[in-house]
């Protein structure tokens, strides 16, 4: 089967590219990709993204947007899927994809507030999503069990972002979800999670936590560093 011209456009901290970066990795498509400065996009930019967010495939140069509507396409076009087989097993990961879009959302949120109040909140409200979690995953090495889904692609980033609070401060995230704790390491391990970032990543989040404001930011102090 053979794909098409594919160009992802990306930028290097945003955690929907890493979900199509993950995909392009597992089903070993060939790719070029263009990392744009976010806060000073390209004016071309603003033709193939209406909603001025990344990641963009351009496919043969015409335009596909939102992460997920992304990897989908590329799970279509190449052989094997990372769906399940069964229907109902399908729906319900793409609703538990969802519920990972609620989780990634609410982390940005975690890390970037400037209300104690709110921060306190967002605390609690990820310690939730991540208990609800922990009753869905199977006791294989995925989400599914023993085999790499489209659920699994989806969720790395949130768990990249965890890792890294990890090393300066523990929130409990994982204290009442060790099987979460446990999907999240597998995840991370994997070489397309491991490749779908720079390999500056870490370097880079850093300095931007530290431009912040934010209670996150206030609360590490010092340490982050």
């Amino acid at each position: 089967m053979s794909t098409p011209n594919l160009k992802l456009v990306s930028f290097t901290l945003c955690p929907y590219v890493q979900r199509a970066m993950i995909v392009l990795n597992e089903k070993n498509i060939d790719f070029d990709i263009e990392y744009i400065d976010l806060s000073a996009p390209p004016p071309w930019f603003y033709d193939i993204s209406p909603l001025e967010k990344v990641p963009v495939l351009l496919v043969d140069d015409k335009p596909l947007f939102e992460s997920i509507v992304i990897c989908e396409y590329l799970d279509e076009i190449t052989e094997g899927s990372l769906y399940p087989d069964d229907a109902f097993q399908r729906a319900q990961n793409k609703a538990w994809i969802e519920f990972g879009n609620d989780i990634l959302s609410t982390t940005f949120e975690f890390y970037t507030t400037e209300d104690e109040k709110r921060f306190k909140h967002l605390t609690n409200v990820l310690i939730d999503r991540l208990e609800v979690l922990e009753d869905e995953i199977s006791n294989g090495t995925y989400f599914n069990g023993d085999d790499f889904s489209m659920i699994d692609a989806s969720y790395a980033p949130v768990f990249r972002y965890f890792k890294l609070f990890l090393q300066y401060k523990d929130y409990g995230f994982f204290d009442d979800a060790p099987a979460i704790r446990a999907w999240s390491d597998k995840l991370l391990a994997r070489t397309s999670v491991i490749k779908s970032v720079p390999d500056n990543y870490n370097e880079d989040m850093i300095e931007y936590l530290k431009k912040l404001n934010s209670v996150f930011r206030n609360d590490l102090g010092d340490k982050l560093k």
